[in-house]
């Protein structure tokens, strides 16, 4: 480490020189770290590439998650999801009890109950979670993909945010083949109610539920709008919004 002299004050890098300012003044010194080219080919750093390419499939598996279902995602996300994502995909990673180190993957994580079990009630919006706004019981078909909620009151069974005047509700159904890197999804219509003492036996159906291959997920998205003048608008952008994976099949 030395001191920079000179009238010009500078930070940033230069060749292998890294300037900076610290407490004693603007400062140089050489760039430090192991090489990109070491990383890639020192068999001392073996792990460190078994580690780097299972993250890398992770983060792949998270994003092929979220592009299956961005229709609904646009609705209701954090700015978060997509590192918890990963996180979560990673610990589905772990449980493939077949692959090498290094080539763990989600396809196989998720083959059996407890990786299905892993994403079942992940919530991509973390301020607005299903557990805590949807009280109402609700059944899963896995066969037609149909959403259930027998009797719903809203003033019962919602917890919405104040100013909300109407709430919907629309489903989906996703196929998911983590391994071919490739994705299905179909949705219910969206279903629009007030916030009243009024009953109802709500449907959500799919058009289809994907003939693809691959793991099959259900979901659930809950909107909240303020009507004024007869028009309703969304909540703060969609803040208060909830999109769950109810179902792993």
């Amino acid at each position: 480490m030395a001191k920079v002299s000179s009238f010009i004050k500078i930070e940033g890098t230069l060749d292998n020189l890294t300037f900076y300012k610290g407490k004693e003044g603007y400062l140089v010194r050489t760039k430090g770290g192991v090489s990109k080219e070491r990383i890639q080919n020192d068999p001392a750093f073996e792990r460190t590439r078994e580690n780097g390419s299972e993250f890398g499939q992770s983060a792949s598996s998270g994003k092929l998650l979220r592009t299956a279902v961005r229709n609904l995602l646009l609705k209701a996300k954090d700015n978060r999801v997509t590192s918890r994502l990963t996180q979560k995909m990673a610990a589905i990673k772990n449980l493939d009890t077949t692959s090498v180190r290094g080539q763990r993957n989600v396809a196989e994580g998720i083959s059996g109950v407890e990786g299905k079990s892993l994403l079942k009630s992940f919530d991509f919006n973390d301020r607005a979670k299903l557990s805590a706004v949807l009280f109402a019981p609700f059944d899963v078909d896995t066969t037609t993909g149909e959403v259930t909620m027998p009797n719903m009151v809203p003033t019962e069974t919602i917890t919405s945010p104040s100013g909300a005047t109407h709430f919907s509700l629309r489903s989906a159904v996703a196929k998911i083949d983590f391994e071919l890197s490739s994705h299905a999804i179909d949705y219910s219509p969206t279903e629009n109610f007030p916030i009243d003492s009024a009953s109802s036996n709500i449907s959500l159906l799919p058009a289809s539920v994907p003939s693809d291959p691959g793991t099959q997920i259900h979901l659930l998205l809950v909107e909240f709008f303020q009507e004024i003048n007869g028009v309703q608008y969304p909540l703060k952008n969609g803040a208060y919004n909830v999109l769950n994976i109810v179902e792993v099949v």
